[in-house]
C-alpha cells in the first residue's frame, strides 16, 4: 500500500491562510483599480463634451454668418494641453475651420460621426480612439456635437473636439504603484500572523499529541498539562478527567465535544459576519470619499450639497451599524444627550423617504403635542428605527402603508414615551413571533438576523423594552417605549 504524505497542521494553516491573504489583497486591488479607471474615465468624457458645448456656443453666430476667420480664431485659441484637435464643420459636413494637427490627418478632418438627421434631443456622439502619433500610440476621447442655433430645429454644423486620456491612464498607473507597497506590505504581514497563529494552534495540540500516546499505551497517571482556556484546554481537561474517573470518561467526553462544537458554530458565525463586514467597509469608504471630492467640488449647486449630505449621513450610519455588528458581543458606552423622540423619528424617515417613495409607501405620521425629552443616544436609538422601517419597507408591495405614532404612557411608576410603527404587509409568522428578537434569527432569505436583535440591545441599554405587538387585519405592529426623562 502506497504510504500518503504526511502533512502538518501547521504546514497547512500557514498555506490556507496565506492562500486567502493573497486572493483578498488580490480581489481588493482589482476593485480599487477598476473603480478609480471608470471614475477618472466618466471625468474625462464630462470634459470633452464640455468643451465641445462651449465651442458650440461660442461659434454659434460665426456660423450663421459664415465668417470662417473668426471660427478659424477660436480653434486656435483653445487647441492645446489635453485637448489635441479640434473641427468645426457646416450644415453639409464639409470641414469650415480646423487646427494643424487635424489638418494634417484626413481622417481626423472627416466628419464619419453625426448623421443629417440628428435632432436637438440626440446625445453627443463619444469613443475612446487609438491614433500613430510621432511613431507612438496615443488614446484620445473623442466628442463631435451637432450645432444648434436658437429657434432652428435642424443643425447648422457639428464641432469635433479630440482630448488626450494618456493623463487618466498615467494617474491610474500611479495608484496602482502605490497600492502595490501597501499590499506587499499587508501581504507579509498576513504571512508572518498565519505563521505566529498557526503556532500558537498547534503548540498545545503537540502536548495533547504526546500525553494521548502516552495514555493509549496504558499510561493512565500521565496527566496532560492544560494551560489555555479554550477549547483545547477543555480537551485536556477532559483527558485527565478520564483518567482520574476511567468510569465516567465516555460521558464526560461527549459532554467536552458538545461543548466544542457548539464554540466552533459560534466562532465560525462570528468569523462570517467579520468577514461580510470588513467586504462590505473597503468599497463604502470608497463610495464616502468620492461624494466628499464631489461636495467639495466649487461648482455643485446649493440644492445638490444638501443630498450629499443626505448621502453621506447614510454611509455613516452604515459604517456604525457595521461596528455595531463586530462589537454585538460588547456593550457599547451610550453617549446620553436630551432629545425629542420625535426628531429622532424624523431622521430616521429622511434616510429611507427615497427608497419609500420609490415603491409608493405613504407615510402617517401622529405625534402627541408636548412630548417629553429623552435621554437617549440618538445616533443608536435612530439606528433602532432605521431598522424596523427598512424591515417594514422591504416586506411591503408597491403602495403600502407605514404608520409612525407617538405618545405617553403612565405604568403608575413612570412615563414613558410610546412610539409605534405600524405597516399593512404580509405580517410576521406565529412561529417566528418567540425568536424575532433573538440573534442571528430571520425570516429573510438572505442577512444575519441581528437588526431587531441589535435594536432590543440598545433599547434595554436605554431601560426601555422593544415588543411586537398585535393588530387587526395584515401587518405588523413595532412597540418601543423609552422612559421620559424627569422634569426638573
Amino acid at each position: 500500500r502506497r504510504r500518503r504524505l504526511k502533512i502538518s497542521i501547521y504546514s497547512r494553516l500557514v498555506f490556507w491562510i496565506t492562500l486567502l491573504v493573497s486572493l483578498l489583497f488580490a480581489a481588493v486591488l482589482f476593485v480599487i483599480q477598476a473603480s478609480a479607471e471608470k471614475i477618472l474615465s466618466d471625468e474625462m468624457k464630462n470634459r470633452a463634451e464640455l468643451q465641445a458645448r462651449y465651442l458650440a456656443d461660442a461659434n454659434v453666430l460665426s456660423l450663421m454668418r459664415g465668417d470662417r476667420d473668426a471660427v478659424q480664431r477660436s480653434v486656435d485659441a483653445k487647441t492645446g494641453g489635453e485637448i489635441l484637435y479640434i473641427v468645426f464643420y457646416d450644415r453639409n459636413g464639409e470641414p469650415v475651420a480646423a487646427d494643424e494637427m487635424a489638418r494634417s490627418d484626413a481622417a481626423i478632418l472627416r466628419r464619419t460621426h453625426l448623421s443629417d438627421f440628428v435632432t436637438r434631443t440626440d446625445p453627443p456622439f463619444s469613443e475612446l480612439r487609438r491614433f500613430e502619433r510621432e511613431g507612438k500610440e496615443a488614446r484620445i476621447r473623442e466628442v463631435e456635437l451637432p450645432i444648434f442655433p436658437e429657434g432652428y430645429d435642424s443643425a447648422w454644423g457639428s464641432v469635433k473636439v479630440g482630448v488626450s486620456v494618456e493623463g487618466m491612464y498615467a494617474m491610474v498607473r500611479r495608484i496602482r504603484n502605490a497600492l502595490l507597497p501597501i499590499a506587499a506590505g499587508g501581504f507579509l504581514l498576513g504571512i508572518l500572523g498565519a505563521a505566529v497563529l498557526a503556532r500558537r494552534i498547534t503548540r498545545p495540540l503537540h502536548r495533547l499529541v504526546e500525553g494521548t500516546v502516552q495514555i493509549s499505551q496504558g499510561d493512565f497517571s500521565q496527566a496532560i498539562e492544560a494551560r489555555s482556556g479554550d477549547e483545547v484546554g477543555d480537551l485536556a481537561r477532559s483527558f485527565n478527567e478520564m483518567t482520574r474517573q476511567l468510569l465516567h470518561a465516555r460521558e464526560r467526553m461527549e459532554e467536552a465535544n458538545r461543548k466544542l462544537i457548539r464554540h466552533e458554530k459560534l466562532a465560525s458565525i462570528g468569523s462570517m459576519a467579520a468577514t461580510i463586514a470588513h467586504e462590505i467597509r473597503n468599497p463604502l469608504t470608497s463610495v464616502k470619499l468620492n461624494i466628499q471630492k464631489v461636495t467639495e467640488e466649487e461648482c455643485v449647486a446649493e440644492s445638490l450639497q444638501a443630498h450629499l449630505g443626505l448621502a453621506l449621513q447614510g454611509i455613516d450610519q452604515i459604517e456604525r451599524f457595521i461596528k455595531e455588528l463586530l462589537n454585538f458581543t460588547r456593550v457599547p458606552e451610550l453617549s446620553l444627550e436630551r432629545w425629542p423622540v420625535e426628531q429622532i423619528v424624523e431622521e430616521a424617515l429622511k434616510m429611507v423617504r427615497d427608497v419609500l417613495a420609490a415603491k409608493g409607501i405613504v407615510v402617517e405620521k401622529t405625534y402627541a403635542d408636548g412630548l417629553p425629552l429623552v435621554l437617549a443616544d440618538g445616533d443608536k436609538l435612530r439606528q433602532v428605527f432605521l431598522n424596523i422601517l427598512r424591515n417594514a419597507q422591504e416586506a411591503l408591495d408597491a403602495g403600502g402603508r407605514i404608520a409612525v405614532a407617538c405618545d405617553t404612557v403612565d405604568d403608575g411608576r413612570r412615563i414613558q414615551v410610546r412610539v409605534r410603527i405600524t405597516d399593512n404587509g404580509p405580517g410576521i409568522p406565529e412561529k417566528a413571533r418567540p425568536s424575532i428578537f433573538e440573534p442571528f434569527f430571520t425570516t429573510k432569505p438572505s442577512g444575519f438576523g441581528l437588526g431587531l436583535a441589535n435594536a432590543r440591545k440598545i433599547v434595554e441599554q436605554h431601560n426601555g423594552t422593544i415588543t411586537l405587538g398585535r393588530k387587526r387585519g395584515r401587518g405588523s405592529v413595532f412597540i418601543i417605549l423609552i422612559p421620559a426623562e424627569e422634569a426638573p
